[in-house]
């Protein structure tokens, strides 16, 4: 199987990337189940990527549906070292217009039930996420934006609620008074997962209204999203192309070792199943930790 280093995931209104050649879909089974879709592998400035769109050919699939497991491990089965990920978002502040990009740096989560993280079954870690996005590759996405000519705000909060409904009024003005800056329903479970797979992760948030706490989006509408998101894919993609003409970089970021001490569990003690299902994120570790 091919391998690439870089990996992009399109949310709502990135279904592909127009300036990918020499193309080829590759679809792949994990140990989580089925990812959203097959990984479309092709050319982009030069360099191979992996591309996802995270909600299936056609959007089938809604946040809370989504196999977040599977998207990220399939990643990892690539090789991918770096997760570019665009979203919709809507925006918690005046200041973050329709239209603007975020590249948010923290998260508050509102989801209710949703698995992110690979570990369990016998096998424990606890993986450090004060700072959940990667630092660089964040810093990357940044000098990108501002290149391409877009509005970027570098840093600010994300909340990540469940939806597929949109916030009530007292939701809305409550993550205000938290101080979050953007609002989104899908980022958080795969930057968790990103970590845990040792891959640098960022987001690339597209601003499509304000949250129904401004008195002029109090209706916030699938048909407005869209419109803005049609608008906004175009730079996206300049975006990321740009990003990518900027990568590899030397991972000295805490993405590349992060679990180097989070393997809580005695390696003789982890069943045979998970210890051969997590193979791929645990085996230099556990096969000569002393190297490590």
């Amino acid at each position: 199987m091919e391998r690439v280093q870089i990996g992009i995931i399109g949310g709502s209104g990135l279904y592909d990337m127009a300036e990918v050649t020499d193309r080829k879909e590759v679809t792949l089974t994990t140990p989580f189940g089925e990812p959203s879709g097959p990984y479309l592998l092709g050319t982009l400035r030069g360099k191979r990527v992996a591309f996802l769109a995270r909600h299936g050919a056609g959007h089938r699939l809604s946040p809370s549906e989504l196999n977040f497991r599977a998207n990220i491990f399939g990643m990892k089965m690539l090789g991918v070292e770096y997760i570019l990920s665009a979203s919709a978002v809507g925006s918690l502040k005046e200041e973050y217009k329709p239209l603007d990009i975020v590249i948010p740096d923290q998260f508050i989560d509102r989801t209710r039930g949703r698995v992110s993280t690979f570990f369990g079954r016998g096998l424990v870690a606890h993986v450090g996420f004060a700072h959940p996005f990667c630092r660089i590759l964040s810093g990357v996405v940044d000098d990108s934006g501002r290149a391409s000519g877009a509005t970027v705000h570098k840093g600010g909060t994300y909340v990540c609620m469940e939806g597929p409904q949109f916030s009530t009024l007292a939701e809305s003005k409550l993550y205000r008074v938290w101080g979050a800056d953007i609002i989104g329903m899908t980022n958080l479970q795969e930057a968790k997962l990103a970590r845990e797979a040792e891959i640098c992760y960022t987001t690339i948030a597209l601003v499509t209204d304000y949250d129904c706490w401004h008195p002029d989006h109090d209706h916030v509408t699938v048909e407005m999203i869209i419109g803005n998101l049609t608008q906004n894919a175009r730079t996206a993609q300049q975006i990321i192309a740009g990003a990518v003409d900027s990568l590899p970089f030397d991972r000295t970021c805490e993405c590349a070792t992060a679990l180097k001490y989070a393997l809580i569990t005695r390696p003789d003690t982890i069943p045979e199943q998970t210890r051969n299902d997590l193979a791929p994120l645990v085996d230099k570790y556990l096969l000569s930790p002393k190297a490590n």
